[in-house]
This record gives structure tokens, C-alpha cells and sequence, in this order.
């Protein structure tokens, strides 16, 4: 069956417009996705405060504001609608506060407290009011502000009184005094500058250096388990045992060396015994020539049963010029 035109624009326009009421909806901080867990708190003002601003505890985003809307219609508080989307156990003794910052993002904070009962769906979270940090800031800047006042107060009285009392040459004397502390406080700022300042580039230093630090943390964290674990074979080596075996060893090979040097033992006879070597000698140079003797004269060791007639022939009596043997009046190898 064949759609119309007119069927298809109406299906995309109904599916724009559920997408669009999704949408709008995540934006106000609601979702069809996500579990709704909705508790509830009241201020007296949510000054700052809007719809989908985050809920925050311990720094982790736990939730979203969902709704806002008046206690009665006297104003007497304004219900905070909160939809917590983690899975989180907060204690009934704790409390909601409504937190900004200077670069005018809204929170609304929540100081768990200590209790082992924990808030059910639609229960009312308790409220503290928190000082803005900007009045927080004043607040402590105020006190200072005053005791510098007072301050200069005294100083100006002090001054007044020095110039009663001294001559106009310590007066001058004084002046320039407050000009070199004019011109040190001038090279002060100028060292504290935000942005050119050396204390600041140091600091910036100190930044990118702590930054590099970071970045490489798993590197030295591995350099750092290679090192004990190099350290946790060589503590298992029992070097101890292993040198006091090598130990043994060494002297007992300058023990047999020590035989073999002293002629103690077959080994020793044979290295240092000069008659041994000579009779070695010998018997090879016989065997040598009975060999050679053999291979000349075959018929005298057959009988003449192979070669024919015997040989009668004297025997050799030293070896033949082989490759091995020098001829006689030559430098030269056969």
C-alpha cells in the first residue's frame, strides 16, 4: 500500500514535535530516562536558583533541580522540588543550602549529616542559610578594612605629632622616606601583577610543573612499582648463602689446583711428570714406525699369502718424511 505525501509530513511533524517536548523537557532538568527520586526542601528565598540548576554533595553532581514553586499564597517559603538521579543514602539530619560562586553558577549543596536513617521518596530536606560568596568575601573584608582605618588614623596622628616636633630638614628627611616606600610599594605591585608579574609567572611555573607531575603519574607510579619490585627479588636472592657457597668453591678449586701443582694425584703426574711424557712420546714414535713399516713392506707381516713372496727386507728403523716430518736439508713440509 502506497503512503501518502500528506501521511508521511504528518508522521515527521508529530515526531519533531514529541522530540521537541523531550528535549525541552531534559533542558528544564527532565528526563524520561533517568530515575526520578523526588524529595522536597523550602526557603525562605531561592535568590539565583533556576530550574535544572545541578544538586551537588561532596562535590558530585547527584541530581537536578525539578520544580520551584510557592509554599502558600503568602510567600511564607518557596518548595524546592529536587530529582535525585544517583543512587545515594542521605542521612534525615541533613541539610540544603543554596550555593553560588563569581562566575554565577547556582548550586544547591547538601551537607550530609551523621544520622543512620536515611531520606525516603517525599521526604523534606532540612535548610541552612548560606551567605552569597561575594558577602561572605565582604563580611571577612570589612573587619580588615576597619583596623586599616584605624590605622591610618594613628598614623596620621603620628605624623601630626613628628611634624610639631621636628625641624623642617627632618620633615624633608621624612618626605623622602615616604617616597622611596612610595616608589618600593609601586615595584611591590608591580611584582604581584596578575598577569606580568614574576611572582605570578613563578607561580605559573610552579603550575605547569605540578601539571607536568600529574600527566606523568602513572609513569612514575610504574618507575616507582619496577623499583620495588627489583628491590623484593634482590632482598629474596640470599646473596649471603649464594657467596658463602661460592666461597667453598673457589677454595676448594685452589685445593685441587694446589694437588695438580704439587704432583698429588694422576692428575698431577700427568701435567709435571717429564719420564711420563718421554715414554709417551716414545711409544708413538714406535708405533709410527711400525705403521709406516707396514704400509711399505706388507708381505713381511702376511707371510706372503696375499702379496706373494715374503718380504726378508730389514725393518725401518726411524719414521718416514710424512706432512708431519721435515725432509733432511729442507725448510719446506711434505
Amino acid at each position: 500500500m502506497k503512503i501518502s505525501n500528506e501521511t508521511k509530513i504528518g508522521a515527521l511533524t508529530a515526531i519533531a514535535i514529541t522530540l521537541l517536548i523531550l528535549g525541552f523537557n531534559y533542558l528544564k532538568g527532565k528526563s524520561l530516562f533517568e530515575k526520578n527520586f523526588f524529595v522536597y526542601t523550602v526557603f525562605k528565598s531561592v535568590e539565583g536558583l533556576s530550574v535544572s540548576n545541578p544538586v551537588m554533595i561532596n562535590g558530585l553532581q547527584v541530581g537536578k533541580v525539578y520544580k520551584m514553586e510557592e509554599k502558600d499564597n503568602n510567600l511564607s517559603g518557596i518548595v524546592v522540588t529536587l530529582n535525585l538521579t544517583k543512587d545515594v543514602n542521605i542521612p534525615k539530619n541533613s541539610f540544603a543550602s543554596i550555593s553560588g560562586s563569581l562566575l554565577g553558577t547556582t548550586t544547591l549543596d547538601i551537607k550530609l549529616g551523621t544520622g543512620t536513617t536515611y531520606l525516603q521518596r517525599g521526604d523534606t530536606i532540612a535548610t541552612n542559610a548560606s551567605l552569597g560568596l561575594l558577602d561572605e568575601v565582604t563580611g571577612r573584608i570589612d573587619p580588615a578594612l576597619y583596623k586599616v582605618n584605624k590605622a591610618l588614623q594613628s598614623l596620621d596622628s603620628v605624623l601630626k605629632l613628628i611634624g610639631a616636633i621636628f625641624d623642617s630638614r627632618t620633615q624633608h628627611n621624612f618626605q623622602t622616606i615616604f617616597a622611596n616606600l612610595a616608589v618600593s610599594t609601586a615595584s611591590l605591585n608591580g611584582l604581584l601583577d596578575n598577569q606580568k608579574g614574576a611572582l605570578a609567572q613563578t607561580l605559573a611555573n610552579a603550575s605547569a610543573f605540578t601539571g607536568n607531575l600529574k600527566t606523568n603519574n602513572d609513569t612514575i607510579s610504574q618507575i616507582f612499582s619496577n623499583l620495588k619490585t627489583t628491590s623484593d627479588k634482590l632482598a629474596n636472592l640470599q646473596l649471603q648463602e649464594t657467596l658463602t657457597k661460592l666461597q667453598a668453591a673457589v677454595g676448594q678449586l685452589n685445593t685441587t689446583l694446589e694437588k695438580v701443582n704439587n704432583n698429588n694425584g694422576t692428575l698431577g703426574m700427568l701435567m709435571n711428570d717429564k719420564k711420563l711424557y718421554n715414554n709417551l712420546n716414545s711409544a708413538s714414535n714406535s708405533l709410527n714406525i711400525l705403521l709406516q713399516d707396514f704400509r711399505v713392506h706388507p708381505r713381511r707381516y702376511t707371510g706372503g699369502l696375499v702379496f706373494g713372496k715374503k718380504d726378508k727386507s730389514a725393518p725401518l728403523m726411524t719414521p718416514l718424511p710424512d706432512s708431519l716430518t721435515t725432509l733432511p736439508g729442507s725448510d719446506k713440509q711434505r
